[in-house]
């Protein structure tokens, strides 16, 4: 009996041995670690914005990847626009009608160092929900904080479309 305990034991502890060495030998690779992790500032030059949406997703860009004034740091442009529209139709005489409000976003990355690298663009869409009540200034002040919540969805999924496309 003992002697079938101690060949059972052994043979866990080395079936546990040879998870943990399969395991060790797997690699991760998040968008937020590796490299970029230890340098998480880009330091881009921004173009001017056109709109308010283009304004909230250079702020958002530059809090998060970093922000230069120098000559030769890469220009980030970005055109992004909104549209929106009803979720429903339907013949309910309810006041309560939820909208849809979503966000395109393009952001286009030049180099200015000289080089003949080509520009990188990213396009990203987000979108976020709000309900319209039949006040007037209720459902302008509700659409507008929705059209800034999806900018601001779009800045942090073109963040993430950036860093991952520098970490190839």
């Amino acid at each position: 009996m003992s002697l079938s305990n101690a060949l059972r034991r052994t043979v866990l502890a080395g079936f546990m041995l040879g998870i943990v060495a399969a395991l060790g030998a797997c690699s991760f690779s998040p968008v937020y670690s590796g490299t970029l992790a230890s340098q998480p500032s880009l330091n881009l030059a921004y173009a001017k914005p056109a709109n308010r949406l283009e304004q909230l997703i250079y702020q958002e860009l530059a809090l998060r990847l970093g922000e230069s004034t120098a000559e030769t740091a890469p220009l980030a442009t970005v055109s992004a626009s909104a549209g929106g529209g009803d979720m429903l139709v339907t013949g309910n005489p309810s006041p309560a009608i939820p909208v849809e409000v979503k966000v395109t976003a393009t952001l286009i990355i030049t180099v200015r160092d000289g080089s003949d690298a080509e520009a990188r663009s990213f396009t990203r869409t987000a979108s976020a929900n709000y309900t319209r009540s039949g006040q007037i200034v209720a459902d302008n002040a509700a659409a507008d904080e929705a059209v800034e919540r999806a900018a601001r969805g779009a800045a942090e999924s073109l963040r993430l479309a950036v860093l991952a496309g520098l970490n190839r």
